[in-house]
């Protein structure tokens, strides 16, 4: 038995839904249903009765229902009781690659400066939005620190999970101070204005059509005077496609933080002068709410109140 296939059935208790306690629980709805089986295997009983829309618990389930409830409480409560006093507990962070270089290290010395140290650890990266949320949920990670951006929807239960708004940032299009196109050289700067006012092709440096970004520049591309371009370079992670920009190989959306540096130095230039090709990205911290250890909760008071100083300020 594992203690995800209780959390699940609780969702599902709550919600009367296996749709929607599916994407609380942020799987598909066939993974979903599957765990609710394993379950109901492992009891040798029936739990829900499937053929009612919404779905309800049959006299097995409702009976259940408690012990699902209280054997989870119990089970987080006795791991936070046998950790070792020794042994610091030490809040596990998944954040997006480019976040954990830029941001992360200033803003963690702000909430150290204003509460003392506090012990952090980033797991190990997994891949996409959907499954470091799935690593909150199945306690692999405490928080996630991602970009957000209103046009990018993410699937999240609000009862089920909170975030701060912590920081801003942006994506702007940038090149190399020159950029090789069909064999010759062109500059880099306004390279972008010269494309849409003309018929040169650029090659550009993508993340993908499934990346957060990729979703978010998609949306940007759509609203504005077409161009042509053609993807030479793909990528998810930003810090890769700024070292393949950089050579010159073509154009690329890229955070302003990771680019500041070479932005301020000339290795790379602005592609456009107009900021109506800039992308507006908030940094968001997100919980489950049902974490409720104490090293968590002072790191994210200490979130909360920082973010409250620069927002009155």
């Amino acid at each position: 038995m594992e203690i995800k296939w209780l959390e699940d059935f609780v969702a599902l208790a709550e919600v009367s839904s296996f749709s929607r306690a599916a994407e609380s629980r942020n799987v598909t709805q066939s993974a979903f249903s599957r765990r609710i089986r394993q379950l109901e295997a492992w009891l040798g009983a029936t739990l829900i009765i499937r053929a009612t829309v919404p779905a309800k618990l049959t006299a097995a389930g409702h009976n259940f229902l408690p012990v699902a409830q209280e054997t989870i409480r119990t089970f987080h409560g006795i791991r936070e009781t046998l950790r070792p006093s020794a042994e610091p507990r030490l809040v596990r962070i998944a954040a997006l690659h480019t976040l954990t270089l830029t941001f992360f290290p200033e803003w963690l010395g702000r909430l150290e400066e204003a509460v003392g140290p506090l012990g952090t650890s980033f797991i190990p990266d997994r891949g996409g939005f959907d499954s470091n949320i799935e690593a909150m949920v199945v306690d692999e990670a405490d928080l996630f620190l991602t970009y957000s951006h209103p046009q990018v929807p993410l699937r999240l239960d609000d009862a089920g999970f909170e975030y701060l708004i912590i920081g801003r940032d942006r994506l702007v299009p940038v090149a190399a101070r020159q950029v090789r196109i069909a064999g010759a050289l062109h500059a880099g700067a306004g390279i972008l204005d010269r494309a849409v006012a003309s018929e040169l092709e650029l090659p550009c440096l993508s993340y993908g059509s499934a990346s957060f970004f990729g979703v978010a520049l998609g949306h940007l591309l759509a609203r504005r005077p077409p161009f042509a371009r053609r993807t030479v370079h793909e990528n998810t992670i930003s810090a890769g496609l700024k070292t393949v920009a950089m050579t010159g190989s073509g154009l690329c959306w890229l955070p302003e933080s990771l680019v500041a540096e070479e932005l301020a130095d000339g290795r790379l230039v602005a592609a456009s002068a107009s900021e109506d090709w800039l992308l507006d990205l908030e940094i968001r911290l997100y919980r489950h709410c049902a974490n409720q250890a104490k090293p968590v909760e002072r790191m994210w008071r200490a979130a909360a109140q920082i973010q409250s100083g620069i927002s009155s300020s």
